[in-house]
């Protein structure tokens, strides 16, 4: 039987709304003992778990409150959350076990039913969560990713409760354990059946209810939040995994460039990686704060810029694109070397890195050339290349003129549009672009959601479609031998190198930091909130 057991977990998420006096707050804002705040950039999505999508604030702000299965953790193993086991015997078939202690904050039990109901709303058409990736499990529509609207937990036949804790999820086809854990174990949020059993479909996007739950099972609930600012939280004090020893936490919204000041101030206690973006420039100054402990994180984070093939549909604009960059500059001038150079998907930290996929060079006469065969068959000569970047990664903006320069040289014309996070996710769901840049995280263990989300033709970010890739995203779902599903990606990211849809333009190893008056925080790549309920302020 290939299965994961989990030990005790030692956390949760932490995500904290610092709601600074330096910053603009709310009644929250008043320092004390027993508050802590976390610094992040990125505005917030949505606080409700059934519009989830992939930004990492949202997924910790749903972390906090209404657990996950599983997590992983700083040594990239898995953790249980809600869950103390998943198993599974033949890859199709997946066995959770809920925490037999696990309860709302309310007292009810979780159980089986309260997983079922809350997969049967994620796959709801009224509600249209497009983020869950669904179709894999028997009764869901495989080309839609929904249920019929009105289904059952009957109509669900691929995810059933066998008993009051436990529950089956049937696959259509072989996945490895590691990717059922990643994909759905990570970012299925249970919600209370007994609460929202009864509030129609068609209700539940915008349930008010979500703005300030009264009944959690994480270690924390919201209080109040503005999405552009700040979320705060109070402690749950019937977590069933020890009642949180600090009250009260805070994210706080804020620039990249304020991270230092708060830091040094005192009103930022904490930042992670992945969603703190401290700047470059700045690494060297928080680093020397005194009372400060920072950690330089495994680079992870890909700093991608997706290509709208539907678009530029010549692949060699595309090539010329990527020729024309000197990346190397980018990681040793924006960067000072905190970071690497990729093609594809996957950093040095992933198990499945490729060395032998060396990254392409800057050859400008390469991409000049690749121009002028492009205009020479009809490519529009003076069509401009509509590049979105978010304003909130202050590194990437100086980055996309650096790009812009570069690309202008070999003949291609640009316009850079400056835009909000949740701006950029709106466009990157259209055809209104040509470059897309955002930060994204591939799961080390688990690249294979992303990969086959964004390279799934039309819908997609990147509008592109390949049969040899669509056969090597399938075969690395096949096995769990390490070997083959390295080979698989590979084969991903040679054709990601040769047809461009995506490029890497670097990869990040991100600053995180923390106050040491908070004790039991470690900020990492993965894992920093798991033992959230442990944290205390000395």
């Amino acid at each position: 039987m290939k299965h994961i057991w989990f030990r005790p977990a030692l956390a949760l998420l932490l995500a904290l709304c610092l709601v600074l006096p330096l910053f603009g707050c709310s009644d929250t804002d008043t320092a004390s003992d027993n508050i802590v705040n976390i610094g992040m950039t990125d505005t917030i999505p949505s606080v409700n778990p059934l519009l989830l999508d992939a930004s990492e604030i949202g997924k910790t702000i749903c972390d906090f409150q209404f657990l996950q299965l599983c997590e992983l953790d700083s040594n990239l193993e898995f953790v249980g959350m809600l869950a103390d086991s998943i198993t599974t015997e033949d890859n199709i078939h997946f066995t959770v076990h809920i925490d037999e202690a696990a309860v709302w904050s309310d007292g009810t039990p979780v159980t089986a039913d309260d997983l079922v109901f809350s997969v049967l709303r994620y796959a709801s058409p009224v509600i249209g969560n497009t983020s869950m990736l669904l179709y894999v499990f028997e009764g869901v529509d495989p080309n839609t990713g929904f249920v019929a609207e009105g289904a059952t937990a009957e109509d669900l036949t691929g995810v059933v409760a066998t008993d009051d804790k436990t529950v089956v999820f049937t696959a259509r086809q072989a996945m490895p354990l590691a990717s059922f854990m990643n994909t759905y174990g990570r970012y299925i949020h249970v919600i209370p059946e007994h609460i929202l059993g009864d509030v129609p479909e068609s209700e539940l996007s915008s349930y008010a209810w979500f703005d300030a739950p009264e009944v959690v099972s994480g270690p924390y609930r919201i209080v109040d939040y503005d999405r552009n600012h700040y979320v705060s939280f109070v402690a749950n004090d019937q977590y069933f995994k020890g009642a949180p020893k600090i009250e009260k936490l805070n994210i706080k919204i804020v620039e990249p460039s304020q991270q230092y000041a708060g830091l040094r101030s005192g009103e930022i206690d904490f930042i992670q990686q992945t969603t703190g973006n401290i700047p470059n420039e700045d690494y060297s100054n928080v680093q020397a704060l005194e009372g400060i402990t920072t950690v330089l994180g495994s680079p992870v984070t890909n700093q991608s810029v997706f290509i709208q093939t539907a678009n530029v549909t010549d692949v060699r604009i595309r090539q010329a694109i990527l020729h024309a960059i000197d990346r190397e500059a980018l990681v040793s001038g924006l960067l000072g070397g905190n970071g690497e150079v990729v093609d594809g998907f996957l950093s040095s930290a992933s198990p499945y890195y490729d060395d032998s996929i060396v990254a392409v060079t800057r050859d400008v006469e390469k991409a000049k050339a690749l121009v002028a065969e492009a205009v020479a068959d009809g490519w529009d000569a003076d069509y401009e290349l509509k590049f979105y970047v978010t304003s909130s990664d202050s590194v990437f903006v100086n980055a996309a003129s650096y790009i812009k320069s570069q690309l202008e040289e070999v003949g291609l014309k640009v316009k850079i549009v400056t835009v909000d996070f949740s701006t950029l996710m709106t466009v990157a769901g259209t055809l209104d672009y040509d470059l897309l840049a955002v930060q994204y995280t591939y799961s080390p263990v688990d690249p294979y959601p992303d990969m086959a989300w964004l390279l799934g033709g039309e819908g997609s970010w990147t509008g592109y479609a390949n049969d040899e890739v669509n056969a090597a995203l399938t075969a690395s779902q096949a096995t769990d031998d390490v070997a083959q599903i390295r080979a698989a990606y590979s084969t991903v990211n040679r054709l990601t190198q040769q047809e461009v849809p995506m490029f890497s333009a670097y990869i990040i190893r991100a600053l995180g930091a923390v106050n040491d008056r908070v004790k039991g925080a470690r900020p990492d790549v993965f894992g920093s909130y798991i033992n959230i309920h442990e944290w205390e302020i000395q």
